[in-house]
């Protein structure tokens, strides 16, 4: 069982503006999420939102567990992530 990876318009210009670097170092850990949406380094913040952390930086995600989908809500830095 397979989840699709999707990427909110908002969290691909996030993505998009990362430096090279830190994109190859979060590319795994986003691609990982298709086997296991629920790796041991998951935080639960709301109901079906979830953040996953890697190094320095957060990937803030929703799981939609009847469609097999993780949609890839925001991604930047611990400091202002979580901020609207």
């Amino acid at each position: 069982m397979s989840y699709h990876i999707e990427f909110s318009p908002r969290a691909d210009r996030q993505f998009r503006k990362l430096a090279r670097d830190i994109q190859i170092a979060l590319k795994p850990a986003i691609e990982s999420l298709a086997s296991n949406p629920y790796p041991s380094k998951i935080k639960k913040l709301e109901e079906n939102v979830f953040r996953l952390r890697k190094g320095d930086f957060r990937v803030v995600c929703e799981v939609q567990e009847k469609a097999l989908i993780v949609i890839i809500i925001k991604i930047g830095h611990r400091k202002g992530v979580y901020r609207k």
